[in-house]
Order: structure tokens, then sequence, then C-alpha cells
């Protein structure tokens, strides 16, 4: 499942480093989160970075894009060809 930014967002931009697919950008007026990039950091960290470093809680599950552990990792192949996924 790709993650979203809500409504608590308070526009730090502490997530958008934070991201190893480069799924995070600041939108008009809060970061938002590109679910065709999101792998839930599947591929590169045992756990999710934005969630990690969201002062405000504001980095959630998307309910919108529920996809397996395979599924993202298929995805986070495809976003970084030619390279060897992290282990979880």
């Amino acid at each position: 499942m790709a993650y979203m930014i809500n409504e608590d967002c308070i526009s730090c931009g502490a997530c958008e480093a934070e991201c190893p697919n480069q799924a995070i950008s600041e939108g008009e007026t809060s970061y938002c989160i590109d679910p065709n990039k999101c792998t839930q950091c599947v591929g590169s960290y045992s756990t999710q970075q934005c969630a990690d470093i969201c002062p405000v809680s504001a980095c959630v599950p998307d309910p919108n894009h529920q996809e397996s552990h395979e599924e993202l990792l298929a995805k986070w192949q495809a976003l970084h060809p030619g390279e060897t996924p992290k282990e979880d």
C-alpha cells in the first residue's frame, strides 16, 4: 500500500529528502506522495522513512492504493533498474 500525506501536513519538507524513490513533492498547500513511486520504502529500508521523520504523523497508509509486498518490490525494481534491493 502506498503512503499518502494527510491534512495534518505542516509543509516542513522533512519527508521529501528522505524518500528513496523521489515520490514526495511539494504541492500547492502541502506535500504529496505519488502512489506510482511509493513503495513504502520496500527495497530500500525496513521502515517507512517519511512516516519515521514526519513531526506531525501526516504520512499514513493510503487505503486507495493497496499492494502486496511483492508488488511493492516489483515497483521498486522498476524504479531502480540494475540495483539490488536491500533485504527487510
